[in-house]
C-alpha cells in the first residue's frame, strides 16, 4: 500500500463565505472565514490541503461600486482574491496553531483569447436583484442578466481555464506541507499575447473548473466542492428531488444542471475523476470531514458506477 501523503483540493463556494442574506461587511466575512477554517482544519491535520474559493458575491459588489472608474474585472478578481485569501489563510493559521502554516497566493489562470464564452456571459456575480428591476439594470449598466431563483443577477464571461500560471510555486509550497489558499475566484484570467507576455482579460473564471484543473495538475487524491448545499440532487427544487450519495461520471453525464451554478460543479467533478482522480464530492462546508469520508454529500467516481441515494 502506498505511503504517499494524501492531497486534497477543497473549493469553497462564494456563498459559503458571504451568504445570500448577509450584508457584505468585513466582520461577517471574517466570521465566515473563521468557521470555514474550523471545518477545514481536520483535513489539514491528516494530509496536504489546497484551498480555493469563490468570489462571486464580492467581485460583483466591487464591480458595482467601481463602475464609474472603469476598473477591469481582472483587477477586481485580484483584489477579491487577495482580500478573501488573506482572511481564509489567517484563520487557517489560527485554527492549525504552531507548526503548520497557511499562505494565500495570488494566482493567474490562462484562458484562450478566442474562447466562445466571451460572446455568451453565463457566470453570475454580485447580489440578486428583483426581476422587476431587470429592464432598468440593463439600460443603466448594459449588463447581461440571468435568472437566480425569483430574481436576477449580473452575468459575465467565464472562459475555460487552461493553465495555472503559478503551478510550480504551489507545488513547492505543498511539498513543504504549507496549506495553500490559491486560485481564488477561479484565479485572475489572463491570455498570452503574440509576444508571449500575459495580459488580463475582462472575465471571471469559474472557480470549480479552475479547482479541477489545479487538482489534476497537482495529482490530488480528492476534490471537494463545498458550498451551502448539502448534496447533488436529481430534480433539485421539486417535490420529487432526491440526493445522490454516490454516482459514476458516465451516469452523471446523462443529467442536466443549471448553467453558471451547479453545471460547472458537475463538469469539474467529472473532469477530475475522468482524469484519474480517486473521487470528487459536493457537500456542505460545515460537514467537510464527513464529505471527505463519504458520510455526507455526494461522491462522484469514474465510470458507470451504479447510483446510490441518501434516504
Amino acid at each position: 500500500m502506498s505511503t504517499r501523503t494524501r492531497t486534497v483540493v477543497v473549493a469553497l463556494g462564494g456563498n459559503a463565505l458571504l451568504r445570500r442574506d448577509q450584508a457584505p461587511r468585513c466582520d461577517l466575512q471574517r466570521a465566515n472565514a473563521r468557521a470555514a477554517a474550523g471545518a477545514l482544519a481536520p483535513l489539514a491535520r491528516t494530509g496536504r490541503l489546497v484551498v480555493t474559493h469563490g468570489n462571486g458575491p464580492q467581485v460583483g459588489l466591487l464591480a458595482l461600486a467601481q463602475a464609474a472608474d472603469g476598473t477591469p474585472l481582472d483587477v477586481l478578481d485580484a483584489e477579491t482574491e487577495g482580500m478573501i485569501g488573506y482572511l481564509v489563510a489567517q484563520e487557517l493559521d489560527n485554527a492549525l496553531g504552531a507548526g503548520r502554516r497557511a499562505v494565500a497566493l495570488l494566482t493567474q489562470v490562462e484562458v484562450a483569447a478566442d474562447d466562445a464564452a466571451f460572446a455568451t456571459p453565463t457566470k453570475p456575480i454580485g447580489p440578486v436583484y428583483a426581476a422587476s428591476h431587470a429592464t432598468a439594470l440593463r439600460a443603466r449598466h448594459g449588463w447581461t442578466l440571468i435568472a437566480d431563483g425569483d430574481g436576477v443577477r449580473r452575468a459575465v464571461a467565464s472562459p475555460a481555464p487552461r493553465r495555472i500560471v503559478e503551478l510550480d510555486v504551489i507545488e513547492l509550497l505543498v511539498a513543504h506541507d504549507v496549506v495553500v489558499v490559491c486560485a481564488g475566484g477561479g484565479g485572475i484570467p489572463v491570455v498570452r499575447r503574440e509576444d508571449g507576455a500575459l495580459a488580463g482579460v475582462e472575465a471571471v473564471v469559474d472557480k470549480d473548473l479552475a479547482s479541477s484543473l489545479l487538482a489534476r495538475a497537482l495529482d490530488a487524491d480528492a476534490l471537494l466542492l463545498l458550498t451551502d448545499v448539502d448534496a447533488l440532487y436529481d430534480g433539485f427544487g421539486t417535490a420529487a428531488a432526491r440526493a445522490w450519495r454516490e454516482i459514476g461520471s458516465d451516469t452523471l453525464a446523462r443529467y442536466r444542471f443549471a448553467a453558471g451554478t451547479m453545471a460547472p460543479k458537475v463538469a469539474a467533478c467529472r473532469a477530475f475523476v475522468d482524469g484519474g482522480g480517486a473521487y470528487a464530492a459536493i457537500g456542505r462546508l460545515d460537514a467537510a470531514d464527513e464529505v471527505l469520508a463519504g458520510r455526507a454529500g455526494t461522491r462522484i467516481v469514474a465510470g458507470a458506477a451504479p447510483s446510490r441515494w441518501w434516504t
